[in-house]
């Protein structure tokens, strides 16, 4: 029960303090959402254990901060579909290149991108005042359009050219993170012709290197590896979490449900002291 406990603090303390610099992942969005699921696990501990201080405290603060920001995340929310119709005008991220035995679509030009941005651009019209985060992306959406529209547009128009260089510029850094991690140099300039092919000269051959695998004993492998799971345990929570919060908080408070059932003892009665034997 107090790891059930610790796991709702963790909840609400993740869901407070979430952040991301994906472009299409908001952290204010994703982490009101895990405090929505938070309160909707809640009523089912308030229907067995409502008369703990702890978890009528905690309710009470959940619903407080749900109140308070809820036309914020309403507001949010909008901008962040705003957001995806503004990728869908400029058809990012682009679909996978598949051959099949079908008609080509018309390709896409410049002048149609430009076309459907300002069409966009004319429809939305959000209120400064009700409605902030739609006013700041807007001015924002604007400002950058003006100011770069023109260096974004030649990809439409240029075959091969890609709208951007995220998946070379993950490939360098994996690449990096390699050199470093087998050389234990922070520098991976010296490392950057041969680098990555270092971890295949460890072994001479494959028997060799099962050799020196067998050299860990059995228990001690078991012992690391129990070690490591323990480690990743609360990851693996926030990570599940994530992806899928009111799942996620309904199976904590089944959890707690159930765990109180198994001690059989009242939720709500003081423990009981054991009586002295009469002396006879």
């Amino acid at each position: 029960m107090t790891t059930i406990e610790a796991q709702f603090r963790t909840a609400i303390r993740d869901a407070v303090n979430d952040h991301s610099r994906k472009p299409f992942h908001w952290g204010g969005l994703s982490g009101y959402g895990q405090m929505e699921a938070v309160g909707q696990a809640l009523p089912k501990i308030m229907e067995v254990n409502g008369d703990s201080p702890y978890w009528q405290r905690l309710s009470l603060q959940v619903t407080r901060v749900l109140e308070k920001n809820r036309a914020l995340a309403t507001d949010l929310q909008a901008a962040h579909s705003w957001l995806e119709r503004i990728a869908a005008c400029l058809h990012y991220p682009p679909k996978p290149t598949v051959i099949v035995d079908q008609p080509q679509e018309k390709a896409l030009t410049s002048q149609q991108v430009t076309r459907e941005m300002e069409k966009l651009l004319a429809e939305f019209q959000p209120d400064g005042k009700n409605q902030p985060a739609q006013a700041v992306l807007k001015r924002t959406l604007r400002r950058a359009w003006k100011d770069y529209g023109q260096d974004l547009l030649p990809c439409y128009d240029i075959p091969g050219l890609t709208q951007d260089n995220l998946k070379l510029e993950s490939f360098f850094h994996r690449l990096r993170c390699h050199q470093r991690r087998i050389s234990g140099r922070k520098s991976t300039r010296e490392l950057r012709d041969f680098g990555q092919f270092q971890v295949l000269c460890t072994a001479e051959s494959e028997e060799a290197l099962w050799e020196q695998i067998r050299k860990v004993p059995l228990a001690v492998y078991r012992a690391n590896r129990q070690r490591l799971a323990e480690a990743e345990t609360p990851r693996q929570f926030l990570y599940r979490l994530h992806r899928n919060p009111v799942k996620m908080m309904q199976t904590l408070a089944d959890q707690y449900t159930a765990r109180l059932a198994t001690l059989q003892v009242p939720a709500n009665s003081p423990p009981t002291r054991g009586k002295r034997n009469a002396p006879t």
